[in-house]
């Protein structure tokens, strides 16, 4: 018979899909706006997004490829000493969107790590729950069928118990 969560858990179980479907979203958009970012840098167009200095409120600054840099190392980072220079000054929102994103990470984690052990699932199921946050659109579409799987399961789960404590109270009238 396969671990089954505790009745008197459903409450935490409940405010923890809260917390993980907020986090499954923020890490999503996290993720996208990365993925924009890494293909504006290291791609062809190497630019990278500035808020202030000199170019103004927002603007686009040229990213220069390194003298070490060989033609594939700009489609495929951290494969060589190629190192990518900027030359915006100001605020870096790409450099922003990688640290806050990599730091939210950690959170969406915890927050997957909760669902799972107060749901009882198995191991690779945390496994696919992760990734929802290293596969760009994917943690959208966790939240979406985690939570519908959750609230089914605690709506059978209370129903279930509902009905098989009626029987016994109508007993003792």
């Amino acid at each position: 018979m396969p671990r089954a969560p505790k009745l008197a858990s459903f409450p935490a179980i409940r405010n923890a899909l809260r917390f993980y479907q907020i986090c499954s979203v923020v890490t999503g958009v996290g993720l996208l706006l990365l993925l924009a970012e890494m293909i504006l840098k290291y791609t062809p167009l190497h630019t990278e997004l500035f808020a202030g200095g000199s170019g103004g409120l927002l603007w686009f600054a040229p990213v220069i490829a390194g003298a070490d840099c060989e033609w594939w190392s700009l489609f495929v980072p951290q494969t060589n000493s190629c190192e990518m220079l900027s030359t915006g000054d100001g605020f870096n929102i790409s450099l922003a969107i990688l640290v806050v994103h990599g730091w939210f990470y950690v959170v969406y984690l915890f927050s997957c790590f909760r669902v799972w052990s107060l749901m009882r699932w198995t191991f690779p199921r945390f496994i696919l729950l992760a990734l929802g946050g290293i596969v760009p659109a994917l943690s959208f579409f966790m939240e979406a069928r985690v939570g519908r799987e959750v609230r089914k399961y605690l709506a059978e789960r209370e129903a279930a118990e509902a009905a098989a404590s009626i029987p016994a109270t109508e007993g003792t009238r």
